[in-house]
């Protein structure tokens, strides 16, 4: 091993090497060791390859990343990047091979699938490998699953419907930025605080690391399996951290499909039908053969949905089957089938970004950073940017087509020319002069998306910086711990206006204590826990109102995309537009709010806390099979509408699976002042003394320095 690599006493690995090229290898190398399990896991995503291991479970995906064209496509893009971040990349993977070995002989995960025969001689990571992990993570952050649900909600109810199931209005997302001039804090330079809120997995998504050579010193967040750090880091002079802008850059398509002369397969398009790819691939399943894939591929890009009823009897039949739907909803006037095709601008541009992460690393001013996110591509991001200079700055970063409203909001017609994609659209930079908070809302999203998060974290996260001075990184992250929750009002007046609907006796006593609630998520609160049960009642009444009984129709879809498919998921997440718009379609709320007290009265429950009901519970990739890594459940403060927007599922689960994956607080005064913390810890390994050290520092709100321990000779 070429460098140095020293742990603090979390186990954080700091590494110095002398050039870039030695230190991108040598953190493959360690990534590779502290993650094996996870690597390996994200490799057999990327590949489409997840079923081979651990059988039907893996099947959705496996098609998907199959039909999507995952591989192809970052192979693509490895080869169109420049040759210094080609370099630069492979030498990275070269250092996953080498301590990939050794990572997966420490997995526990690889001796329960029954795979420690293959630790000491792994596959080799192809080069391309870490641009397929970092786009098969981010795929389905965008808008086009929440397509394919709001095409659902306007062919069974119509298009009038879809207003009451947007999320805006409550917390559709949870992450936050801020940060303040020099002018709020004690050393009269910016600090910068950010909390990204994702899926909490184990391990975790994101690992903490220090990566120093002769032309940087850099501390940030990595994503396991790709080189240097992207979202969120401090280079000694500039630090950056973003959140989602909410923007809408995917694009789904109904496409229509026919055989032309020939038999040719062609698809409908603006200019008339024109010739369409078609491929077989087979997916291994372990424990059931395989399964034959129909992967087509239009001008606008690869169909992820609507050949499903015939995947399993492979190409042709996949196929008839859906020239036959088209047909028949031709026959019915309606327009095309259920297919359609995804469009992304990174397949459109053969380009994912990676040409940002080298200058990031290199950045020293807040000009720098702007400079390399110039390269970004998705997902689109709201950027916090702040230097020693004291200069702050806004951005809005990635590639968003400029293309018709109608585009944003359901799947749209491959042939009609009103939805074709007519260039880029771009958001100014804006100087910060004294505050600003980026909570995935309409404010700092950008203008480039229809859907954001309430106002009400951003809000709050003003309220609570104030007019206050002499601000510090404790101050910070009392900030990130706020737990008043910002459904609150809207519950308190669906409560209180019940004359038309009065309840009594048990059902009373439950709106008192409602009422009588202070609104804070905390885990020791009896209300909190009776809001959400509240919570959930109203949204369960509401998913069997017989006015969506349409929706509880199957949609046809892959089981992928069950969670964006889920009724009571749906309702769940935008219960707040619900509640204010049902009425106009004949639904009384207000006997909704009074039939979700009395079954809050009538259920016996032994939880008399939140955090009874609100703990910790990360996902693993293998949750179902016996003996699968945990972490400990341990009682989670905060909501989905508070700023600690640690959420869970209204009306399906009150258990945490969504979170801070992450906080930090960037001080450009003195970067080894500045904290950061992850849920678990810094090793992948169940039982190595790191695996879940952070925890209780995650739960209380602390943070650990990221000062770099001194190396030893």
């Amino acid at each position: 091993m070429t460098g140095h690599v020293v742990r603090d006493s979390h186990g954080i690995p700091h590494l110095r090497a002398r050039s870039v090229l030695e230190l991108a290898r040598l953190q493959g190398q360690v990534t590779a060791e502290d993650r094996g399990w996870q690597l390996e896991w994200f490799r057999w995503r990327m590949e489409g390859r997840t079923a081979e291991h651990v059988g039907e479970d893996g099947l959705p995906w496996d098609r998907f990343a199959r039909q999507v064209r995952i591989e192809a496509t970052v192979r693509a893009c490895y080869e169109a990047l420049d040759e210094e971040t080609r370099s630069w990349v492979s030498a990275y993977v070269d250092g996953v091979n080498d301590g990939l070995p050794l990572g997966l002989a420490r997995a526990p995960e690889m001796r329960l699938l029954g795979l420690a025969d293959r630790a000491e001689q792994p596959r080799p990571w192809a080069p391309w490998t870490p641009l397929g992990i970092f786009w098969a993570v981010h795929l389905l952050f965008g808008t086009f699953p929440a397509k394919l649900f709001n095409d659902h909600v306007a062919r069974q109810l119509g298009r009038d419907w879809l207003p009451l199931f947007h999320a805006e209005g409550v917390t559709q997302s949870g992450s936050n930025a801020w940060v303040v001039t020099g002018d709020r804090t004690v050393s009269g330079l910016p600090l910068l605080a950010g909390d990204p809120h994702r899926i909490l997995e184990v391990p975790g998504c994101y690992q903490q690391v220090g990566l120093a050579c002769d032309e940087f010193d850099v501390v940030g967040f990595a994503f396991p399996g790709v080189p240097g750090v992207q979202h969120f880091a401090h280079t000694g002079d500039v630090a950056w951290g973003i959140t989602n802008a909410m923007a809408d850059y995917q694009d789904l398509t109904r496409e229509q499909l026919r055989r032309g002369e020939g038999g040719a397969l062609e698809a409908r398009g603006v200019d008339g039908w024109t010739a369409a790819t078609a491929q077989v691939e087979t997916v291994t399943v372990r424990g059931a053969g395989s399964v034959e894939v129909p992967v087509v591929v239009t001008d606008r890009g690869p169909v992820v949905t609507g050949l499903e009823d015939g995947l399993d009897d492979g190409l042709e039949d996949g196929l008839e089957v859906a020239l036959t739907r088209a047909a028949e909803g031709n026959a019915r006037g309606r327009q095309g089938p259920d297919c359609f095709s995804l469009r992304t601008p990174s397949q459109v541009s053969l380009d994912l970004g990676f040409g940002a992460f080298l200058p990031l690393l290199r950045s020293r001013t807040v000009d720098d950073v702007t400079a390399a996110l110039e390269h970004w591509v998705e997902p689109v991001n709201s950027a916090l940017v702040a230097d020693r200079s004291g200069l702050v700055r806004h951005l809005v970063v990635g590639r968003v087509a400029d293309r018709a409203a109608a585009n944003l909001e359901a799947p749209v017609d491959a042939w009609d020319p009103r939805h074709e994609w007519v260039g880029w659209r771009r958001a100014p930079a804006t100087e910060v002069d004294d505050v600003m908070v980026s909570a995935n809302d309409r404010r700092s999203g950008g203008g480039l998306g229809v859907e954001y998060a309430s106002p009400f974290r951003a809000d709050r996260i003003r309220d609570l910086v104030g007019d206050r001075l002499g601000l510090t990184a404790d101050d910070f992250l009392a900030i990130h711990m706020d737990t008043l929750n910002g459904q609150v009002p809207l519950m308190r007046r669906l409560v209180s206006d019940l004359s038309a609907s009065p309840v009594s006796g048990a059902a009373s006593d439950v709106r008192a204590e409602l009422l009588a609630w202070d609104g804070r998520s905390e885990p020791g609160s009896r209300g909190a826990l009776v809001f959400a049960e509240w919570r959930h009642a109203f949204v369960q009444w509401l998913s069997e109102h017989p006015a969506l009984a349409a929706l509880h129709e199957p949609t046809g879809h892959s089981t992928l995309f069950t969670p964006w498919l889920t009724v009571p998921l749906q309702i769940g997440i935008g219960w707040h537009s619900m509640a204010r718009g049902a009425a106009a379609h004949g639904i009384d709320v207000a006997s909704g709010a009074a039939e979700a007290l009395e079954r809050v009265a009538r259920q016996a429950d032994s939880a008399t806390l939140w955090g009874d009901r609100h703990w910790f519970d990360p996902v693993h990739a293998l949750d179902g099979v016996g003996g699968a890594p945990t972490a400990p459940d341990d009682p989670v403060p905060g909501d989905k509408g508070c700023v600690l927007a640690a959420g869970s599922a209204p009306g399906v689960t009150d258990r945490c699976y969504v979170g801070p994956a992450a906080r930090y607080v960037w001080d450009l005064a003195d970067r080894d002042a500045s904290r950061w913390v992850v849920p678990l810890g810094a090793s992948g390994v169940e039982g190595d003394e790191h695996f879940a050290d952070q925890l209780p520092l995650w739960l209380a709100g602390r943070a650990l320095s990221t000062q770099s321990p001194p190396v030893r000779e």
